[in-house]
């Protein structure tokens, strides 16, 4: 499963500007308060919890900022955010998976439908894509002069199924209900995570040569993470010119 993962294939997500971290931290914050408000404001005994608060601290947001969220998702604000997974296709037949918390899904899938248009490609119908893609559980780790066998033997002591290397990121891939377990395995023998989320990753992947489609599949994939109501967006583009 070596190359994969979002951190092989989109390494420019790696450095963000300000205003980017910003709206990471906010599409963070809606996540948590939606999962606080449905299983409680115990990560003990809210593992999806866990799980965000990891993905925050993974994303730099500070503790801080985290407690209050989780403190304030018990107050009704008056939205209620419905979690919608849209699927289509970019140009050139690329596989498009698009993840949302909305509170009005009506604007939200009529961008979603705008974005798709503009940019030579089209928003198709629950399935229609998803069956490309695998559901598992990705930890990175950054090289810091691990050993790469230890690495891969904590790694699999701890319930991975499967482990990469590309000399600059450790991928540890897991089964998705098995995420928090390892992770936790992990953080007992002291690594520090880039991020350890569960992700779409595709089977196979699609080229496009053409200079013109590269750049329309590239301003749609821009559009589609600036947007508010976006929380992930997965596909299957290998940019050859990358």
């Amino acid at each position: 499963m070596s190359g994969h993962s979002k951190w092989s294939t989109i390494k420019r997500k790696k450095e963000k500007t300000d205003a980017q971290r910003a709206k990471v931290f906010t599409k963070i914050g809606r996540e948590m308060a939606v999962i606080v408000r449905e299983g409680g404001p115990d990560p003990a005994s809210n593992y999806k919890l866990k799980d965000v608060i990891a993905k925050a601290k993974a994303n730099n947001v500070p503790n801080e900022n985290i407690d209050r969220i989780i403190k304030k998702a018990g107050n009704d604000d008056g939205k209620s955010y419905e979690d919608i997974t849209y699927e289509g296709y970019g140009p050139c037949g690329v596989a498009v998976i698009v993840e949302t918390l909305t509170d009005n899904r009506n604007r939200t899938a009529a961008e979603m439908r705008h974005y798709f248009d503009k940019y030579g490609g089209n928003l198709g119908q629950s399935g229609s894509v998803s069956f490309m893609f695998q559901r598992k559980g990705i930890i990175a780790v950054e090289n810091s002069g691990q050993d790469e066998d230890k690495v891969m033997e904590d790694a699999l002591d701890a319930g991975a199924v499967d482990f990469s290397f590309d000399g600059e990121i450790f991928e540890i891939i897991t089964e998705p209900n098995d995420l928090s377990a390892v992770r936790s395995g992990l953080q007992a023998k002291g690594y520090k995570f880039l991020s350890a989320e569960a992700e779409f990753i595709p089977d196979t992947f699609a080229y496009i040569d053409n200079p013109e489609a590269q750049i329309k599949m590239g301003k749609l994939l821009e559009l589609l993470e600036d947007n508010d109501d976006v929380q992930d967006v997965w596909h299957n583009w290998e940019n050859p010119v990358e």
